[in-house]
């Protein structure tokens, strides 16, 4: 897959920014806080509820993308005898939202953080989410501390969590942490991240499950107004914080099992019709996948940077789809109870969403749930009230998110597009519409663009996983996504 990435120009950036903008006026995307809400944020952000129990003697870390105000997890990792103790942190936005006021009620409208290339529009007011509850460093902060110790092979062993007073030390990014890691000058705590990360996955193979290493195409805003669009793996680091956040997450699913009350984000397995159709287009592509290899497995062994690998990688998603939130409540058996089968597929264990609060909604319920189910009590009432409606509203939220995710990037890709019409690029076709075989999806080298292709229905199928020649034939940010024919 191509890595240059290209850019919007400033003839091209202004009706993109009208578009985007038209984008959210047309989805009711809100990009301001109502006067109320924001004066109980600020009143909230002046007091909030601090913990009695401090932790500020553990030097906690933040790893981020650069540039980042809304931190909602901080580390600390260190060797026990017998193998390793993970501090997580986790920002309390309970410190700040009183559950039935402007603020909590606004949260449940949004539901998540969206982003879009020209402005982030939050889950919480800035002054909330990238102010007084973000884990910046050299602030004291409430937080919910998990400390998790694990065996030498990474496996959690012991869990404890509780509400603390934390402080950060550091405000560390992806790429710093890997050369300083790959270069050997990361101190302990930090180099423990690979340590620590690489046997989390091993011990996620060893259950079944998989992570993806996509490439993602990114819209990125540059220092002087233009976008950039190309395609980004995602960095060893990355992954190895991944595992910790996972580590929490089924930390929690365990938790809340144990206690008969809580909500986890559940993933059935594939239809056995998906993994079929996979199968057929790892052929097309030239990937081989002998008949008894498993499908993680599979996985396990591409290399994103090869475009026929990437293109599956993009493809194997689909086996991603129909992910949700399960409530399951001991004192409401009959209505819900708990799941006979509570894992999620992709990780191959029970998992909850619990360790981006300022940013999902869900997660702050599950740090209640986690905190009751450790010392043994019940649930808030306003925690357990709320259960019912917070799948739908999930659901609600992350339709939204991707949503806006892949209009910005179609509007992008037009605006990039738009002066180029009659152009032609060379490409990959990634997929093709059964019922239609002469349209599908095409993956250009360069400039990184994903658009629809259609030949003339009385042509011959698009050949997937083959180059192919494309022309554009429409390319209008707001009113036409990217089209092209075979040349």
């Amino acid at each position: 897959m191509p890595r240059r990435p290209i850019h919007v120009t400033d003839t091209e950036r202004t009706p993109l920014v009208t578009a985007l903008r038209e984008l959210r006026e047309k989805t009711h995307v809100p990009e301001d806080f109502p006067a109320r809400v924001l004066q109980e944020a600020e009143q909230a952000a002046r007091r909030p509820r601090m913990p009695a129990y401090d932790a500020t003697d553990v030097p906690l870390f933040t790893i981020d993308p650069p540039g980042s105000k809304d931190l909602d997890q901080a580390m600390f990792l260190a060797r026990r005898s017998g193998g390793y103790r993970v501090h997580y942190a986790i920002a309390d936005v309970a410190a700040f939202v009183l559950p039935g006021g402007a603020l909590d009620e606004e949260a449940h409208s949004r539901v998540m953080t969206l982003y879009y290339p020209d402005v982030r529009i939050p889950l919480h007011p800035r002054s909330i989410g990238e102010g007084a509850a973000s884990l910046l460093p050299d602030h004291d902060r409430p937080a919910v501390l998990w400390r998790l110790d694990l065996d030498t092979d990474g496996q959690v062993v012991a869990t404890d969590v509780r509400r603390a007073v934390v402080r950060s030390r550091a405000r560390l990014d992806y790429a710093g942490v890997q050369r300083a890691i790959a270069t050997g000058t990361a101190e302990e705590p930090l180099s423990l991240l690979r340590e620590i990360g690489a046997r989390r996955e091993v011990l996620e193979r060893t259950r079944g499950g998989i992570s993806l290493n996509v490439p993602e195409q990114e819209v990125v805003q540059r220092e002087d107004g233009s976008y950039a669009l190309g395609y980004r793996v995602p960095l060893p680091t990355e992954g190895w914080n991944a595992q910790i956040s996972l580590m929490t997450g089924m930390a929690a699913a365990q938790l809340m099992l144990s206690a008969g009350t809580g909500i986890l984000r559940t993933l059935p397995a594939a239809p056995q019709g998906a993994v079929a159709r996979l199968r057929r287009v790892a052929r097309a592509l030239g990937v081989p996948w002998p008949e008894q290899m498993p499908y993680a497995v599979l996985v396990r062994a591409l290399d994103p940077r090869h475009p026929q690998h990437a293109a599956f990688l993009h493809e194997c998603t689909t086996l991603l789809r129909g992910a949700g939130y399960t409530v399951f409540d001991r004192d409401r058996p009959t209505t819900h109870p708990t799941p006979t089968d509570p894992g999620h597929a992709a990780l191959a264990a029970p998992y909850a969403h619990c360790t981006a609060p300022l940013r999902r909604l869900v997660d702050r319920y599950t740090s209640e749930l986690c905190l009751a189910a450790a010392a043994g009590l019940e649930a808030p009432e306003w925690v357990r009230a709320a259960l019912d409606g917070l799948p739908g509203e999930m659901e609600r939220g992350a339709r939204k998110a991707a949503e806006a995710e892949r209009e910005c990037v179609d509007l992008v890709e037009a605006a990039l597009m738009r002066d180029r019409i009659g152009e032609v690029f060379d490409g990959y076709v990634v997929d093709v519409v059964e019922s239609r075989p002469t349209a599908g999806t095409v993956h250009l080298y360069d400039p990184a663009v994903i658009g629809h292709v259609e030949a003339d229905g009385d042509g011959p199928p698009l050949p997937l996983g083959k180059r192919m020649r494309v022309r554009v034939i429409e390319a209008n940010p707001g009113r036409e996504k990217v089209w092209f024919v075979p040349t």
